[in-house]
């Protein structure tokens, strides 16, 4: 997502724009290349959503169902580099908001994080990169979007996915540029529209529009324990506060002599 926007902003032609994160789309404003009323729409400028997931081997054989059995035991953790990927970006808030969901105060969640990330044998640069690592047979538990899982088990990777109890509810924004025509435009209104978010359900994304996502509940089911980035605060300002230059998880990447850009 971020090196999207950060070609768009460079000047690549683009006319819609689906990115991870909304400070991406953010920052596509301030550059003057999407409208300041993106997201003054009833989807508030969401176009899907999705779930932080575990894929597994299949049977599951290390028993792993909830976010304290990825730091218990010698498991060991497939998921992106949040300095290079939103979605693993989607991945830390996750576990923070998991154990924050728990009561857990703010720097016992960190605490959390970090042991995440030490468990962590690879960090790939984006999440489709931490599939293909994992179909590779790298790994005891991958963990991103209950999309790319769907999507990977109709590919023939070989993987189970579990929801934990407590994560976190991803929303992707999506917009046409300010130079965009009616094409693009009807596109969006299609991509909104109860056939469109049919079609994203079809391929295991979370349909914005609720009364669709209320008709595959059979494959994406309600999760009781699941959260916001807004319940955390909102990425205004929790994007910089932890993965900014010297961001939290900036700094715990740093720490543990991971790649920080």
């Amino acid at each position: 997502s971020g090196d999207q926007r950060r070609a768009v902003e460079e000047g690549q032609p683009a006319d819609f724009l689906d990115l991870s994160l909304e400070p991406d789309m953010s920052a596509l404003v301030e550059a003057g290349k999407v409208a300041d009323d993106w997201d003054k729409n009833q989807y508030k400028g969401k176009i899907t959503d999705s779930v932080v997931v575990f894929s597994v081997r299949p049977g599951n054989p290390e028993g792993i169902e909830d976010w304290d059995d990825l730091v218990s035991g010698d498991v060991e953790i497939i998921t992106p580099n949040p300095a290079t990927s939103g979605g693993a970006k989607w991945n830390i808030m996750a576990a923070y908001g998991s154990q924050i969901a728990q009561g857990a105060p703010e720097q016992e969640a960190l605490d959390f994080v970090a042991q995440i990330l030490d468990n962590t044998s690879v960090l790939d640069d984006s999440a489709r990169d931490s599939v293909q690592t994992f179909a590779s047979g790298k790994g005891d538990v991958l963990i991103g979007y209950e999309n790319e899982a769907i999507q990977a088990q109709e590919e023939g990777v070989e993987l189970e996915y579990v929801i934990p109890e407590q994560t976190i509810l991803i929303e992707n924004p999506a917009a046409v540029t300010v130079d965009a025509d009616e094409t693009a435009r009807g596109f969006l209104e299609f991509a909104q529209s109860p056939e469109g978010q049919q079609l994203f359900a079809d391929y295991g994304y979370r349909p914005v529009d609720q009364a669709v996502l209320a008709e595959n509940t059979d494959t994406l089911p309600v999760v009781p324990g699941q959260f916001t980035i807004g319940d955390l605060g909102g990425w205004a300002t929790l994007h910089d506060e932890f993965f900014g230059d010297s961001g939290k998880v900036t700094q715990i990447l740093a720490q543990q002599g991971a790649p920080t850009e």
